[in-house]
Order: C-alpha cells, then structure tokens, then sequence
C-alpha cells in the first residue's frame, strides 16, 4: 500500500496569509496588553492619592511603529522614573547637602523668585522679610519669617507688616514657612511589578483572541 499526500491550492498564498494573520494577531495581542498594563499603573498612581500628573507620566508604545510584526514589542515608561520608584520602595530621602530637608508649610508662598517651586534659597525675602532659623532640640526645627500680618480678601496668606502696625503691635504674626527634616522615608504606596506580573501572562490568549477568524480553513490537504 502507498500513500500520498499533496496540498491544493497555491502554497505561497497560504504561506504569506499566515504570515499577514501572525503579523496581525501578534501585534494587536501586545498593543491591548500594553495598553491594559498602562492604564492599571495609571490606576494605581491616582489610587494611592498621588495625583492625575503623576499618573499620566505612565505612557505606553509600541514597536515597530505604524507596522504589523510578528517581534511587536510593547514599551511601558515612567517620565518621572524617580518618583515612581520612590513610591514603589518606599525610598529614604536625605538632603543632598547633608543639612535638612525643607518642607514648605501652606503658609509658604508657592513659587518662589523666578517662578520656580519655593525653596529657602528663592524665598521672597525681598517682598515678605528675611527667613529665620529656629532650633528646637528633639523636635522639627524651623524656617520663620517675623512681622508678617495675615492678608485680606480672596488672595489670603501672608504681607510684611507696616512700620506702622510694627509699632502698634496689632495683628503681627511669626509664620512657620519650612519644617527642617534629616530625612524622610517614604511609605510604599506603589507596586508596579504586581501589575505587570498580573497581565504578562495573559499574551498568549490575548494573541489566540485577535487571530483572524477562518484563516486556517482558505487551503486544504
């Protein structure tokens, strides 16, 4: 007895439609598991109170760009890598001078001079007087300012006092506009490995999911 076996149909075309069904399922499994991966660790950011900016730095893409491949690769990346990592290890802080970490109070002027994010070393002092260093053995120490009195209307916060009201004495205040920290340890509040860990194994099905319907059945044996 002697058996055959031949294929019907043209190879070539049957070949090249399982490439182009490949190409397709493959690219479209990473991209939805990409994107699925981005949007928990956005999730994940804005639920532990940490804010939409920061969740948005979570951004997704995809490789190679534009096309269908069988190697698509999907790329999920932080732009603000430290202070993901941060959240995630629960990171000690400690001041880069080796002093202490100033912490601006709500009283502090949010930006300080050129725009930028206040600091003791752009405070205002110009406008609203000069910073005042008070050691307090055991507890927080502190940056004040003197003679300040509380502003009026929508605007709030704080204005230097007149020579006037100096002299009066009426309404003048010492304000508390950074609390001098050694350092600061920073609870863990992120897990971006238990979120990839969770969606990697599901691109096998997700690729079965997006393979064309009916592609295997265009030839016969």
């Amino acid at each position: 007895m002697r058996l055959e076996a031949a294929i019907k149909g043209d190879l070539h075309k049957f070949m090249e439609q399982q490439k182009i069904a490949a190409e397709t399922a493959v690219t479209a499994g990473v991209a939805e598991i990409t994107d699925r991966i981005k949007n928990d660790l956005r999730g994940q950011v804005s639920g532990a109170g940490l804010g939409s900016k920061l969740a948005k730095s979570w951004q997704a893409k995809l490789y190679p760009k534009g096309k269908k491949s069988i190697d698509a690769a999907g790329w999920v990346f932080s732009k603000a890598p430290k202070l993901i990592r941060a959240f995630d290890e629960g990171t000690l802080i400690k001041s880069k001078d080796g002093f202490f970490l100033a912490i601006p109070t709500e009283a502090a002027p949010k930006r300080g001079v050129g725009g930028k994010r206040i600091t003791p070393s752009n405070f205002p002092e110009h406008t609203l007087g000069r910073l005042r260093f008070v050691y307090r053995p055991g507890k927080i120490s502190l940056l004040v300012v003197d003679g300040l009195r509380a502003g009026t209307g929508k605007r709030g916060g704080f204005r230097k006092a007149s020579d006037s009201a100096l002299k009066a004495g009426r309404g003048i205040a010492t304000v508390v506009m950074f609390l001098l920290l050694p350092q600061v340890k920073l609870k863990k509040r992120l897990d971006y490995k238990s979120v990839v860990n969770r969606w990697e194994p599901q691109l096998p099905q997700a690729i079965i999911n997006h393979w064309p319907e009916g592609n295997s059945n265009d030839q016969q044996t």
